[in-house]
């Protein structure tokens, strides 16, 4: 936000206006105010040539213009904005707060409903509500934040003075809705798994530690809800999925935020390819009603949805672009060194993945489903039966961007109870453990499945055109910002 250097006087200036306010025997912070109609709805309904019509509306004051005895007031709500006429001669007594109020304040407005000389649909209010007095200076000519980090340090400012801000984010709710509603209407049941775990599993991330007094025992924040999911399907719920947080103690990026949401789904009686026709409908099913067309911008690319995607398989990815065969692990190691990769203490298969990410990815820019992974990097994936060495596995890339992973679930005990022992070695004790109870739960039996995740944040960046994923999130994490301290006038008076 560009601030003024005579803020501080700008605030005054409020204060002292919120002090008249109050002289004229006004509450500067309201109370419920009801009757108020959206904005966007009372445009809709005004007929020029229909019988008389009144009309109420609460929001903020995005533009004001004072010509004497008329004030114009853009008010914004949350479908969009109206015009208010306010005049000397229908406020009467109200006259004096009318002429004391400021951009940004919140206000009601209530009267009868017409249009100006130009034809700008106006409620020409007899009735003025003061809800909220604004004490900040909003940013310069209201026309939005500029500064980008503050932009994420003060959302509140950003929503109402950017409108395309506010309109990414109802997008983003509708898209959530829409994701939840297809898989509604598929069977699945909405469920909700712990986000403080014993157990740090169901993925390979860093997680965030806290500690439990009366227990006295240390948790983790989840990194996955995938191995609780799963007890769900031994426990007879065939199809569940669950919209969740999940948090990686890892770094910060234009597509990684340590907190971020995800929607997983298992499916009893399903595999990874059920997953990807899943993946590829409902994706396309938010494109069609979240976005003009198939074929969507983002940053340089233009992507085209139109299905079906291309499915392509990993080792042949990695023979077209690193031009290395996956089964040769001397020629791939020498392919990480000649990338200047540290692979010497790295497993076969990590260098593998290292060299695949290093040369693979930033070819997939079309929605292309990557299938087939190395087993080794898949613990809690099935076998493909036709070569071991293989996982059946997928991730959806769009935009060089991973935005979903699945496989078809392991569901053997003793395999999974090895694939653990395995993930362990040579791990932190104390950041990773057995977990032994979801062993014991697949030793009840849990039926072949396939199953899911989706990332909601990097889905909705696609859809909406945001090139960071801090544009999708509304309070991302940030480094502390260097403060000085409020100024003396930040103090209501």
């Amino acid at each position: 936000m560009t601030i003024p250097e005579d803020a501080g006087k700008l605030e005054q200036q409020r204060q002292e206006k919120l002090s008249r306010i109050r002289e004229l025997g006004v509450e500067p912070y309201g109370n419920r105010y009801d009757g108020a109609e959206p904005a966007e709805e009372i445009k809709r309904r005004f007929k020029e040539d229909g019988p008389t019509q009144q009309a109420q509306c609460a929001g903020r004051i995005a533009l004001l213009r004072d010509i004497g005895k008329l004030i114009f007031i853009t008010l914004r709500d949350r479908s969009g904005t109206i015009q208010i006429g306010l005049s000397k001669k229908l406020l009467s007594e109200q006259w004096q707060l009318a002429k004391l109020l400021e951009l940004g304040d919140l206000i009601g407005a209530a009267g009868q409903l017409g249009t100006t000389k130009t034809g700008e649909i106006t409620i020409w209010a007899d009735q003025v509500t003061f809800l909220s007095k604004c004490l900040l200076p909003p940013p310069e000519k209201f026309h939005g934040l500029a500064d980008v980090d503050q932009r994420y340090r003060q959302r509140y400012v950003d929503l109402w003075a950017n409108p395309d801000v506010m309109e990414r984010f109802k997008k983003r709710s509708a898209v959530i809705t829409t994701i939840r509603q297809f898989f509604e209407s598929k069977g699945f049941l909405e469920v909700e798994t712990p986000m403080m775990q014993a157990i740090a599993g169901g993925a390979a991330a860093k997680p965030f530690i806290t500690h439990h007094n009366s227990l006295d025992m240390d948790l983790f924040l989840r990194i996955s809800p995938e191995l609780f999911l799963k007890r769900l399907l031994v426990g007879g719920m065939e199809r569940v999925f669950e919209i969740n947080r999940n948090f990686r103690n890892e770094g910060l990026s234009r597509q990684h935020n340590p907190e971020f949401t995800m929607i997983e789904i298992y499916q009893a009686y399903g595999d990874y390819n059920a997953m990807m026709d899943l993946t590829e409908e409902v994706i396309s099913l938010c494109v069609e009603k979240h976005c003009s067309g198939e074929r969507i911008s983002f940053g340089e690319f233009t992507l085209d949805f139109a299905r079906p995607w291309r499915r392509a398989k990993y080792a042949d990815l990695l023979k077209e672009y690193g031009d290395c065969d996956m089964d040769d692990v001397n020629a791939v190691r020498a392919k990480a060194r000649q990338l200047n990769l540290d692979e010497a203490d790295m497993d076969d298969a990590v260098v593998i993945n290292e060299v695949f990410e290093a040369t693979v990815e930033n070819h997939l820019i079309a929605p292309t489903f990557v299938i087939d992974y190395p087993a080794a990097l898949c613990p809690l994936a099935r076998r493909k039966k036709d070569d071991p060495k293989l996982a059946a596995r997928f991730e959806l890339f769009v935009a060089r961007m991973e935005l979903a992973n699945a496989y078809t679930e392991l569901n053997d005990p003793a395999e999974q109870y090895e694939n653990f022992l395995n993930q362990l070695r040579g791990q932190e004790e104390s950041l990773t453990k057995m977990d032994s109870d979801y062993v014991t739960a697949l030793k009840y039996g849990m039926p072949p499945a396939g199953g899911l995740g989706i990332g909601i944040d990097r889905l909705v960046m696609v859809l909406t055109g945001a090139e960071s994923i801090r544009d999708v999130v509304l309070f991302p994490l940030l480094r502390p910002a260097k403060s000085s301290g409020p100024s003396p006038a930040s103090k209501a008076t």
